[in-house]
């Protein structure tokens, strides 16, 4: 039997769908949402939240509520650029629909969540699943470029902290409950130039790069795997040299390198790696930990270190067993406990400030940054039923933890 939830969500169908594709018809690459904010504000004010605002950083925040337990479900509403076109077969933002799927840029990384998001509140307002809870649906920016900067600046910033988090990145419908960290690093290696036609007068640091490269690519292959998230992974992402001349040995070489981070692995264990793979190599060289340090759309900064913490939280977590029984009573069946591959907010969220984190959401993780990036509409349907019921199972299982504890 479907729950009520599902049975609204599904009333609004077209609703909900058609939202996602306004979103979507909206570009919103990362440093440039301003027009979106726009949009999902309107949207959130004609769903009859009690109260939205942009923060000075240019994430758009909609409350519905005004309970002691703060709980904030949250979607970045910045994309990527569509790359080459040639790949698409449908325009990257027409928002097209054949019924089944919702085409377009960020229909799964993440734009059709929000839909989602919006219309769960709305039902759950209609439906008087209200209780001793705020909610804070956050529309957050600037994601793809650094993810996680937009909570550093909610929490350090607005005083906005919330006692629970819920992540709508795409999970195709599971329960995620972690994900790897990452940290980007510059590997640098010095060298001393010659003209080409006498390159043994020289010191070619190309040369000596390669070979760290090839410790590193060895390196890449001891790394440990690790129960649940697997195993940490290096790679080298960018390669730049420079010269007096294109006549001129390279007198600098550097990397570019993404260190993804399983469980159990440190930012201070990645710098004693490096520094053995250059010891192995017999090549001296130096490592540095990048900085972002790009505006927002409203133009402001806010430089953090490029250091994105793992975070798992576990299957028995009191947020874990919630969003289970929110499957349960909204689809009638468990879900499927999972991670994802590739970095959320909840790095920040979860990894830095150690809030209650978990994940679920419409679309596919391999279908992001892809070209036809597309999510299937019932899943928008099933998410806003899932949203709608959330916070209040959430509260149910909190006040049965504490009757415990207190008992």
């Amino acid at each position: 039997m479907r729950s009520e939830f599902l049975a609204r969500a599904e009333a609004y169908r077209a609703e909900i769908v058609g939202l996602g594709r306004r979103i979507i018809q909206t570009p919103s690459p990362s440093g440039r949402e301003g027009e979106i904010v726009q949009l999902i504000a309107s949207e959130m004010q004609a769903a009859g939240f009690a109260k939205v605002w942009t923060d000075p950083f240019g994430n758009v925040i909609g409350q519905v509520g005004d309970g002691p337990v703060k709980i904030a479900i949250d979607a970045h509403i910045d994309t990527v650029e569509p790359g080459n076109r040639d790949l698409w077969e449908r325009d990257p933002y027409s928002g097209d629909t054949d019924g089944t799927w919702l085409y377009g840029r960020g229909a799964s990384d993440q734009k059709a969540a929000m839909a989602a998001m919006i219309y769960g509140m709305k039902i759950m307002r209609e439906l008087g699943a209200l209780d001793a809870f705020t909610v804070y649906v956050v529309g957050s920016v600037l994601e793809e470029d650094c993810d996680g900067l937009c909570w550093r600046y909610i929490i350090e910033e607005s005083g906005l902290r919330p006692d629970f988090v819920l992540i709508t990145e795409p999970t195709e419908m599971r329960v995620n409950r972690g994900q790897r960290g990452r940290i980007e690093v510059r590997l640098r290696v010095a060298g001393r130039s010659a003209h080409a036609s006498s390159p043994e007068l020289g010191d070619n640091a190309v040369y000596k790069m390669a070979r760290v490269v090839a410790e590193l690519e060895c390196l890449n292959e001891r790394l440990p795997v690790r129960p649940v998230l697997g195993k940490g992974t290096i790679a080298v992402t960018e390669i730049s040299s420079q010269s007096p001349s294109l006549n001129a040995v390279p007198d600098v070489c550097e990397v570019h390198l993404d260190r993804r981070l399983t469980v159990g692995e440190s930012k201070d264990q990645v710098f004693r790696e490096l520094e053995d793979a250059l010891r192995r190599a017999g090549i001296a060289g130096t490592v540095r930990e990048l900085v972002f340090d790009e505006p927002s759309y409203t133009g402001l900064r806010y430089p953090t270190e490029k250091y994105f913490p793992v975070w798992l939280e576990a299957e028995d977590a009191l947020i874990t067993r919630a969003a289970a029984k929110t499957y349960r009573r909204v689809f009638g069946r468990d879900p499927e406990i999972a991670h994802w591959n590739f970095s959320t907010n909840g790095t920040v969220t979860a990894g830095v400030y150690h809030i209650p984190t978990v994940g679920f959401g419409p679309g596919a993780e391999a279908l992001a940054h892809a070209p036809n990036e597309r999510v299937k509409t019932e899943d928008l349907v099933f998410s806003a039923a899932f949203y709608a019921a959330f916070p209040a199972t959430l509260l149910t299982e909190l006040a049965q933890v504490s009757q415990i504890k207190g008992g």
